[in-house]
Order: structure tokens, then sequence, then C-alpha cells
């Protein structure tokens, strides 16, 4: 079994130099050779009963790791990271001995991360949708995390030389832009909402400093995108919720609707990790209010998800009463740094 756990290590560093995290990828290969059964945290680790593919493995342990390093406690593992140049091996080696029971509980549980980026993709398909029905949305967001993206309107856009958004805000997203430009249209955000299982609540300093460490420290921009939308989430904090998102979801639709306002249903990298039932379920129930949706209360179902390739997102709308069959808008990067719009996407 060692042996399906070191494969997924080295899958997963090739993963990462391919998106752009040299420094991750070095430190997972480092981790390859220097794991073993003399430290809590190695056996833990390649002694894991479940899927390393499914369960994130590597990535809690390069989350400890990095926040260990972030947090200045380790000053060689700081440099280290700093300066992407060094002995990797022989540091990570150290520090898994010496800082054994402290990365430990880094592996009790699977990241969570929020990126913000994926506004960046999201914000053109609201403002088609804005565009169809009107400007005025009420959004739910599926496998929220910590809701950061549940202010996309209060982050700024530059979509193919179009301009959206709070354009003061101090999150500025560009994503490198393939493709016809999208149509503009105002959005008003006039109700939000969030669920997940396990929400994180970013205005606590040592949930969002968790959630920060989850990032590829190499990709500063992504760390400063998070860092500006947390302290945007400070003054307007998310409204989210603990629990099952179908659950939740069958309880938003039958909600009552304000007349003049679209409901969008929208999802990120999310959906993939609901159970197949819980995938089905939430469909069914979506298409079941869709079939109840008039032109004054329509109704709109937003993705950003992974049909195969898992660096290719797919981003697809479907509206009711207007046609329900649901179209492609584009191909995307996975953390939002590239979109293919409209033709693009074929």
């Amino acid at each position: 079994m060692t042996h399906v756990i070191l494969d997924a290590f080295r899958t997963q560093a090739a993963f990462c130099r391919q998106t752009g995290s040299e420094l991750t990828a070095r430190v997972l290969e480092a981790l390859v050779v220097v794991m073993d059964h003399s430290t809590r945290t190695g056996a833990r680790i390649l002694d894991w009963p479940g899927d390393p593919i499914v369960d994130a493995l590597k990535l809690r342990i390069a989350g400890g790791l990095n926040a260990l390093a972030r947090s200045g406690m380790e000053p060689g593992l700081t440099a280290l990271y700093a300066s992407g140049q060094g002995d990797w091996e022989g540091v990570i080696g150290r520090v898994l001995r010496e800082r054994d029971d402290w990365l430990f509980p880094w592996l009790d549980s699977a990241p969570q991360t929020n990126e913000v980026a994926r506004s960046g993709i999201l914000w053109p398909g609201m403002m088609e949708i804005a565009r169809r029905f009107g400007p005025q949305l009420e959004v739910l967001e599926l496998g929220a995390s910590g809701g950061l993206n549940l202010n996309m309107d209060r982050f700024a856009y530059d979509l193919g030389g179009v301009r959206a958004g709070d354009t003061a805000s101090p999150v500025q997203l560009a994503p490198r832009w393939e493709g016809p430009p999208p149509a503009f249209a105002a959005v008003q955000i006039v109700a939000r909402r969030g669920v997940d299982l396990n929400p994180l609540d970013m205005t606590a300093p040592e949930v969002a400093a968790r959630m920060l460490a989850y990032i590829w420290p190499d990709q500063k921009e992504r760390v400063a995108r998070a860092e500006a939308a947390i302290e945007i989430a400070c003054r307007f904090p998310p409204p989210m919720e603990k629990g099952d998102g179908v659950a939740w979801l069958e309880a938003q639709l039958t909600r009552p609707q304000q007349a003049g306002i679209t409901r969008v249903i929208y999802h990120s990298v999310a959906l993939q990790y609901f159970p197949a039932e819980g995938r089905r379920a939430v469909r069914a129930l979506i298409e079941a209010a869709g079939a109840q949706a008039t032109p004054e209360r329509p109704l709109a179902w937003l993705s950003m998800e992974f049909p195969a390739k898992v660096t290719e997102a797919h981003l697809t709308l479907r509206c009711w009463p207007e046609e329900g069959a649901g179209e492609l808008l584009a191909l995307a990067h996975s953390h939002g740094a590239w979109i293919k719009w409209g033709a693009a996407a074929i």
C-alpha cells in the first residue's frame, strides 16, 4: 500500500508543477524521499487507510508545512519557502522529526480553499443571467467554504476588456481571456446565502490563517487575492449555513421568490465532492424548481465543474423558463487563471 501513497504524492507533484506551483511540487517530492515510520506523521501518511487522492492526503500535509513556514517558528523552513532554493529533503526531513506533534493534526481533515479567482469565471455568467432576466439576482451557493465568493459583486473585473463589478475593490480579477468579450449587464445581488458541510468563519484570524495555508505559497497573486477577499468578508460577513447541500437546497427552493428577481443556484468545483446520489438529487431539485419558474420568477443554474480534465472546468448555464436545456458558456482554468469564452470554448 505504501507505493500507492507515494505514487499519489508523485502524481500531485506533477500536477502542481503543471499548474504553476514548483514549490509545492518540490515539497511533495521531498516528502516521498524522507517519509518513513519513525514519526507519527510519516507513519500515518504511509499507512493511510483511505484513497490518498480522494482524501487529498498530499495537500493536508502540504498545508501543514506551509502553515509552519508562514508562522516563522521554523526559520529554516521559512527561508526555504521564501527563496524556493535549498536542501528540500534535509530541511523537510528535519521538520517532520522535530515538529511531528505539531504537523500530525493537519492530517485530520481535508483542505478547504476558497479560490477567489473563480469569481472571474462566474461573474460573466452572472452578467449573462442579468442580461436575459434583469439585474436583480438572489444567489445561492453550494459548497461555499468560507463564502468569499458570495461577495463577488464587491470584486472588480476586467473580462476581455469589459470592466465590471466594483472597480475600486482591492480584489482585482482579470483572467486571461480568449474569445469574444462577454456582453456587459448590470448585476445587483439583492440576497445571498451559502451552505457548506464545514463552513469557515473568515472573520476568525486562526480560521483565515488555516485557509491561507492551503493556497500554494509561490502563487503569490492567489495568496494576495485571498487576503484581500478576507478583508472584504470581515466588513461584509457572507451569510453561511452549516449543513447538507441537498437538504439546504430543497429548503431554499421552497421559499417564496419575489417577482422581478432571478433565483440563481451556483457552485464552483464543489459538486464533484457530493456523492453520486447527492449530485442526482441536486439536479432533480433544480429541474423540478425550473419546471415551476415563470418569466416573473425565473431560475438559473450556473455551474463551474470538471467533466473530465482536472485542469479544464466547464462553465455551464441552464435557465428556466427560457430554455432549460443548458449551454456551455466557457472553458476555464481550475483556479480561474484563464477563460475561453463563447465560440472559443467549442
